[in-house]
């Protein structure tokens, strides 16, 4: 497909580009930016940007699509058309599907259904241990091999201090990122939201912060005694912000993630909307949010992943404490992202970089989250100021669990172009 999107703030981070000008299209790659172009192939789309923000398209390291074994919460075909509606054009699942993706006919079996029936480019996470029982390392290499992109237990922790020692070894050979849920299931057992004043007022068993920070602590310590690359998921307190950039410093090799929720909103929304906004790790104090949003500033947290998690109306109506974990994030990540920016929080272009060029430099993947000439044409176009009403029956996902509806949000996808082709444009 041959496209001119025109008129549009060009937002590109992994050139340093921000400008005004159109995006040429041809043959599904990235021909031309420029200020004015008029010379364009036959049969040419061209499609108004005036006003509106042209990235790269979004990079997610960090979802569920659920398919195979829970395909009642979600599909590869359901997730994905829910991530183009969210300007992402490629996202990466993890393995905590039935079975779990933990052998190389699992990671096969996602690549060829993503193949026939995703709309965006799908990658995925391999198990770090087999069957994600945390007792014996799965075949790293021969997934990796087979097209695993990173490695995750996700969902559940690698409790075992030998056995995450060993994966971490496996990273630095392998050279791809060992991604983990830190929690120490121990402290954390039963709780179902962040431990404080608010949860001991509702009635309901807190998390302990230090649930997540000791384990945070403990990997970090494990990377800088093998040389491995792990990768911390879901960051949610300013203790594992601060555990993360003296490791940094101390030339550690890792690197992390903070999700939309947990950058945009508190453990406030538990006594607002309740199971909507259950979610592991929990939300967290306005003083964490803060931490979490400094450290993407300084660059303490790499990237910024959805962690979309979809589940049924069931898993959500029902007593606090016995709902599901989750949120159904595609859709609504930038629109609550923007948040941030219209706040004076963080600089759009910065924003932008952790949702493209931050994401795909830790894949490894050159050609993508860019758009350098000759790249894959993976384009988000999105309107910074555009206003709109959260409607989860309007979802594409399955899943409708999220804390924000009825909310008014405040930038909006326009359209989300994957290799040259428009696969979601706005009505």
């Amino acid at each position: 497909m041959n496209l001119l999107i025109r008129n549009g703030r060009i937002i590109d981070s992994s050139q340093g580009i921000d400008r005004f000008g159109d995006v040429l299209i041809a043959d599904g790659k990235i021909a031309q930016i420029g200020d004015s172009i008029t010379a364009l192939p036959e049969g040419c789309t061209v499609l108004d940007a005036a006003g509106m923000v042209v990235c790269p398209g979004f990079v997610d390291l960090h979802c569920h699509l659920r398919e195979p074994g829970f395909e009642e919460k979600e599909t590869i075909a359901t997730g994905t058309a829910a991530a183009a509606r969210g300007g992402f054009t490629t996202v990466c699942c993890m393995p905590n599907t039935e079975p779990p993706i933990a052998t190389p006919e699992m990671v096969r079996q996602i690549l060829n259904i993503a193949e026939r029936e995703g709309a965006v480019r799908v990658l995925p996470i391999g198990a770090i241990t087999e069957g994600r029982k945390g007792a014996r390392l799965a075949g790293l290499t021969t997934l990796h091999k087979a097209g695993a992109v990173a490695f995750s237990d996700d969902g559940s922790p690698v409790f075992e201090a030998k056995i995450m020692s060993l994966a971490l070894d496996y990273s630095r050979l392998l050279n791809v990122p060992i991604i983990d849920h830190c929690e120490d299931t121990g402290l954390s057992q039963g709780g179902s939201m962040n431990e404080g004043s608010l949860s001991v007022w509702l009635g309901f068993k807190g998390i302990s912060p230090v649930a997540e920070e000791c384990m945070v602590e403990r990997d970090i310590e494990l990377a800088k005694k093998t040389g491995g690359w792990i990768h911390i998921a879901h960051a949610s307190t300013a203790v594992s912000v601060d555990l993360i950039r003296q490791g940094k410093r101390q030339g550690v090799r890792v690197t992390a993630e903070a999700t939309p929720h947990h950058l945009t909103l508190t453990e406030e929304m538990v006594a607002t909307v309740g199971t909507a906004a259950k979610v592991n790790p929990p939300l967290r104090t306005e003083q964490d949010r803060e931490a979490l949003v400094e450290g993407l500033n300084d660059g303490t947290i790499d990237i910024i992943a959805t962690d979309h998690a979809p589940h049924t109306q069931a898993d959500k109506d029902c007593h606090f404490e016995r709902a599901a974990f989750g949120i159904s994030g595609f859709e609504t990540a930038l629109g609550s992202l923007m948040g941030l920016v219209h706040r004076g929080e963080i600089a759009l272009p910065t924003l932008i970089s952790k949702l493209t060029a931050e994401p795909a430099r830790i894949l490894g993947i050159a050609e993508i989250g860019n758009m350098r000439a000759g790249s894959e044409a993976d384009i988000t176009v999105f309107d910074p100021h555009a206003e709109w009403i959260v409607d989860p029956q309007k979802f594409a996902s399955k899943g409708r669990n999220t804390p924000l509806a009825g909310e008014t949000l405040r930038g909006k996808i326009f359209a989300t172009v994957l290799a040259g082709k428009i696969i979601y444009q706005s009505l």
